[in-house]
Order: C-alpha cells, then sequence, then structure tokens
C-alpha cells in the first residue's frame, strides 16, 4: 500500500461519498473508485460497504481509517522536521507566559535559532504530534505528554486569580473548600461545568476581571497578571509542572541541544514558590547588569 492508495481511502471513509471524496482529493470520481477496489483487493477484505444510496464502513475500514490517519500525519510530520532538519531550525511551541521565566535563560544558553510558536490552550500536543513543532513547553496535568518524551523544570503551587474586588481577594491563602462555591472555566475538551469555555489566557483573564470565573493556576501567573486582578495561594491544591516535551522517536542533534540546556536551566524540586520566585529575579537582574 502506498502513500497515495491511503490517502484516497482515508478521503473517501470520511466522507462516506466517492463524489465528494473526488472533489476534496481533486481528481476524477473513476479512478478513485478504481484504486479503492484495487486496494480491497490487494488487501482481500471489503473496506467500503456500497449501494445505490450509501456507502459504510466495514470493520477493516474502520481499523484502516484509524490506523490510516496516523500513517498520513506521521509521514506528514517526518516530512516537515526533514525540512527543518537541513535548515537547523528548530520549532518550539508554548502557550502564553506559561514558562515560570525560564524561556529567556534556555533560549540564551541553547545559542542557536528557536522559532517559537505561541498557541492557545491544548494545541502544544497536536502541534507536536504533526511535525509542526520540535519541542513544547507543557503543563501536567492539564496537558497530557503520554505521547511524548519529557524532562521536568519545574514545580510550582498554586494560585487562585480573582478580581481585585472579589470577596477572597484580601486572603493572605486559601483553600479548595473556600472555592467550592465558585465558577471554574472549562478547557477544550473537557466535559460541560457551567462555566465559561476558554481557548486562550487572554480571554480567560478578561472573564475573571468580569467576574465570570475563577482560575487556578501556576504560582509563576503572578508576573504577568494584570492590575485589575490578583493572587493568592492555594495550599491545598495540585501542584503544576512545567516539562519540555518531545517526539520520542526523534533523533535531532540540534533538538537534543535544546532540551540540554532546558536541563541545565530546570529550578530544583525545592525550590517553589516564593523561592523560585525570588531566585529567577535575582538572576534576571544578574543577566542584566551583565549586559550593562
Amino acid at each position: 500500500m502506498d502513500s497515495r492508495e491511503l490517502r484516497y481511502f482515508v478521503a473517501v471513509a470520511e466522507e462516506l461519498n466517492f463524489g465528494r471524496a473526488a472533489t476534496r482529493l481533486g481528481i476524477a470520481q473513476p479512478p478513485l473508485s478504481r484504486t479503492i477496489q484495487q486496494l480491497e483487493r490487494r488487501l482481500g477484505v471489503t473496506l467500503l460497504a456500497r449501494t445505490s444510496r450509501s456507502v459504510t464502513l466495514t470493520e477493516a475500514g474502520e481499523t484502516l481509517l484509524h490506523d490510516g490517519r496516523r500513517a498520513l500525519t506521521a509521514l506528514a510530520s517526518a516530512e516537515r522536521r526533514a525540512r527543518r532538519a537541513g535548515s537547523q531550525r528548530l520549532v518550539l511551541t508554548m502557550k502564553p507566559n506559561s514558562d515560570a521565566g525560564l524561556l529567556e535563560k534556555i533560549l540564551a544558553r541553547y545559542g542557536s535559532e528557536v522559532e517559537l510558536r505561541i498557541c492557545g490552550i491544548g494545541e502544544q500536543a497536536p502541534l507536536l504530534r504533526d511535525g509542526h513543532a520540535d519541542a513544547a513547553l507543557l503543563r501536567l496535568p492539564h496537558d497530557d505528554p503520554s505521547e511524548f518524551a519529557y524532562e521536568e523544570l519545574l514545580v510550582e503551587g498554586s494560585v487562585a486569580v480573582l478580581p481585585r474586588t472579589h470577596r477572597l481577594a484580601d486572603r493572605t491563602s486559601l483553600t479548595m473548600a473556600d472555592l467550592a462555591d465558585e465558577q471554574l472555566p472549562r478547557w477544550p475538551g473537557s466535559p460541560p461545568n457551567g462555566g465559561p469555555l476558554v481557548q486562550d489566557s487572554a480571554q480567560l483573564m478578561q472573564l475573571v476581571a468580569l467576574g465570570r470565573t475563577i482560575a487556578l493556576l501556576p504560582q509563576s501567573t503572578e508576573q504577568h497578571l494584570r492590575p485589575d486582578l490578583t493572587c493568592v495561594p492555594v495550599t491545598d491544591a495540585p501542584t503544576s509542572t512545567l516539562v519540555i516535551a518531545w517526539p520520542e522517536d526523534s533523533r535531532s542533534k540540534a533538538l537534543a541541544a535544546l532540551v540540554q540546556a532546558a536541563m541545565a536551566c530546570a529550578v530544583r524540586p525545592t525550590e517553589t514558590g516564593a523561592a523560585t520566585r525570588e531566585r529567577l529575579s535575582d538572576e534576571r537582574r544578574r543577566s542584566s547588569g551583565s549586559r550593562r
């Protein structure tokens, strides 16, 4: 089976209509039908059950569609990464302000060109999977790194992000029980919880400022907070772990060097909360002084 046959089959399987699939592929319908028939003969199975009114997938067709999508994604990913490898350019993807102040240090230590791709909530893993990015900064447990290799860089406690006029805004600390009656946002892919669906951090902060929701976020969020919002530590909330992730089968020397640079900049596990922020702030001041 070649990639053309697989691409043709996936188009028909997704459209469940030969005419629409042919239009999508930019070819005539007869050669598309012949290609699918030849594929079925070679595999010795029926992939599509056809009648004069409908096209449906057989069990074999369902299996090939599932695996075929993954194979086409892997092929496209390999092509993109091979092109970038030739230019020695890496793409790193992350959500805005999600690096806890480490990104500048990582890039300085790496020393070569890195293209940054800033994306919305939950978009890093798909970009990494399909080859549009070589590495990603992810936040556990919110992002799922199970498909990738990764190294931990920083563990942080959580804060509640609140409007400054909120009833809890003057507290020095909170527990999850204090937030039991508060409305939390809904993230892409999560089940409905009555809260607003949030696609990016700017939208989230606007909704918090309007009193439509509150947010539980890593402590380093405080570094980029709007003046009309405040952060209060939540002592029993889950921690947030910043990791650098990459495709498990990558053999790129440039990527390995980037991961090594990130690991060299990683914050020690005991340095959480105020200690982490103080150390990062001191390092930024020293770095700024040396540049002057």
